[in-house]
């Protein structure tokens, strides 16, 4: 997708490499006649939109959305929100809202029985796979030319090999991703920093060092884990932000950024990620801290209310934590339970592989839509609206910050709630709440978008913690190997049993069940699961693929 704002469709795919897929034509989900013919789908769309402007249907119209419903911020009917996007684009959202807890299963049962709306938001790659081989999704990238916002971002930004990753055997991808102009980290370990300078303990900047400060503290407090975990339940892989960061020290893909597939840019070919040393090493660090009883067995099983409670009964003093549980969950809650606590957020700690970023965390969750919205007349007006509302600076500023006077002031490119508006604690006596009572900076809307507009809510520790953060280097997206159909179908029936292997011995061989003498069986057990031929099966696409396009 180079030069994605002025590029046809058909330079488009040749400019990602791939050529042959130029002249499709067919969608799997459009009835009789081209699919990509929407001379009769224009209703209510703009005739020339063009970026940066304002998007406002010829006509009312309105969209069906699924809506993923957050406790902490339960949606409202009279949120000012729904209001505020009819009055400024003429679309009414119809929102299915669905439980946080059930998000996802509901979601499979509503695609699969045909019964989805138009757009599916809040989707993390690759979750959108699943739903490709029925044709119940589109493959957006034969859309995007309807997207301008969308087009501009991806060529300002330089992400065309962020999406080329995310793209499927054909070719095409089927999700529209945030987009951020900048790596933005969001977990990392968080201390009680009032413990610690109890015991003249100071905050830990290498996994070595944090493992002192936690032997320092069991010996003060024989009795407790210094650490408890959370964030192991409704994920495939438990505890999983804190291997995703402890991985990322270790320069692996691990936890919640897991892939069976990892690309070694040394040897310039795909290997299975498990058998790197360097994933061996994070099993074995971790593994130490479980046996020396420095980290709570429990974490990997138990829900996360039960670690946020064992840590305001002073029963931990570390946890996982990102910008926004850290100040509205264990720093307030704790303030009300513990005279004198603090906790602060530590910049990933650095392992191995030195300051580094994992790749691909430009792209964030993202948007799906059902190959039923082609058969509308309104379609075209609908990836317009999309455009605006999540892609363009204008429908990112009013998604994360509502309506300027009304909800927030801006000077000098500082945005602040106005008075008697909280956003995320800022203000724990207000009575109004930018997400509760406005339906602002709601997640289903907010992420991505331009460094200024991300920064512009960061609390001071954010602030701290990005900054530190943003200094780090990102290392290379892994190159395109798009599978062929075949390929793919193949690939399917081999990555999930290997997943599940490596989940399962992980997490044996951290809590000590498994022996680390049996590491080489492990691997042993991954090759008769056809480890060897998945990863032959990517290096062949790879090198098909740069045969091909260079």
């Amino acid at each position: 997708m180079q030069n994605a704002g002025d590029l046809s469709r058909r330079q488009i795919l040749a400019a990602a490499g791939f050529i042959g897929l130029a002249t499709l034509t067919g969608c799997g989900g459009d009835e009789g006649g081209d699919a990509k013919d929407l001379t009769k789908k224009r209703n209510g769309a703009m005739k020339d939109y063009q970026p940066g402007q304002q998007f406002k249907a010829s006509k009312a119209l309105s969209f069906s959305m699924l809506h993923n419903d957050n406790p902490v911020y339960p949606l409202k009917d009279g949120w000012l929100f729904w209001k505020e996007v009819t009055k400024r684009t003429g679309i009414t959202i119809k929102p299915l809202d669905v439980p946080l807890a059930d998000y996802e299963k509901k979601r499979s049962v509503l695609i699969g029985s045909g019964d989805a709306p138009f757009i599916i938001p809040k989707t993390y790659h690759p979750g959108e796979v699943a739903f490709v081989s029925s044709g119940a999704i589109l493959p957006v990238s034969e859309y995007v030319d309807l997207m301008p916002n969308f087009r501009d971002k991806v060529k300002k930004w330089g992400l065309e090999p962020e999406l080329d990753s995310i793209r499927q055997s054909d070719g095409k991808y089927y999700l529209l991703p945030g987009l951020h102009e900048k790596p933005r980290s969001g977990y990392s370990l968080s201390f009680r920093t009032d413990i610690l300078d109890k015991h003249g303990l100071t905050l830990p900047e290498t996994w070595d060092e944090v493992y002192d400060v936690l032997k320092a503290l069991k010996a003060e407090y024989p009795d407790t884990y210094p650490w408890t975990d959370r964030w192991s339940t409704n994920t495939p892989f438990p505890c999983g932000a804190l291997f995703q960061y402890l991985g990322q020290a270790y320069g692996v893909k691990a936890g919640w950024a897991y892939d069976n597939i990892s690309f070694d840019t040394t040897a310039r070919k795909f290997l299975f990620t498990a058998t790197q040393d360097a994933y061996r090493q994070m099993v074995e660090y971790l593994r130490k801290i479980v046996a020396e009883k420095l980290l709570d067995p429990e974490s990997f099983t138990q829900q996360d209310d039960q670690a946020v409670q064992k840590l305001l009964a002073q029963k931990s003093y570390a946890i996982s934590a990102n910008p926004q549980e850290l100040v509205q969950n264990y720093r307030y809650n704790l303030s009300k339970q513990v005279k004198g606590s603090k906790i602060e957020m530590v910049p990933v700690p650095l392992g191995p592989a030195g300051p580094i970023l994992l790749s691909g965390i430009r792209l964030e969750n993202g948007i799906m839509i059902s190959s039923k919205a082609l058969k509308s007349d309104t379609f075209v007006a609908m990836m317009q609206f999309v455009d605006w509302l999540w892609y363009s600076d204008e429908g990112q500023k009013f998604c994360k910050w509502g309506v300027r006077g009304v909800t927030y002031t801006e000077s000098g490119g500082t945005y602040t709630p106005k008075p008697g508006i909280s956003l995320m604690g800022s203000d724990p006596d207000a009575p109004k709440d930018l997400q509760k009572d406005y339906g602002f900076f709601n997640g289903v809307f907010t992420y991505g978008g331009s460094w200024e507009l991300v920064s512009s809510s960061f609390s001071p520790d954010e602030k701290k913690f990005q900054d530190v953060m943003s200094r780090r280097k990102e290392l290379p997206v892994d190159p395109a190997h798009p599978l062929q159909s075949f390929e793919q179908e193949q690939a399917t029936l081999w990555e999930t049993p290997l997943k599940d292997a490596v989940i399962q011995n992980t997490l044996r061989f951290v809590l000590g069940k498994r022996p680390m003498s049996e590491w080489d069986a492990f691997l042993a057990e991954l090759k008769s699961k056809n480890m060897q031929q998945l990863v032959d099966l990517h290096n062949k696409a790879y090198e098909r693929f740069m045969k091909e396009n260079g």
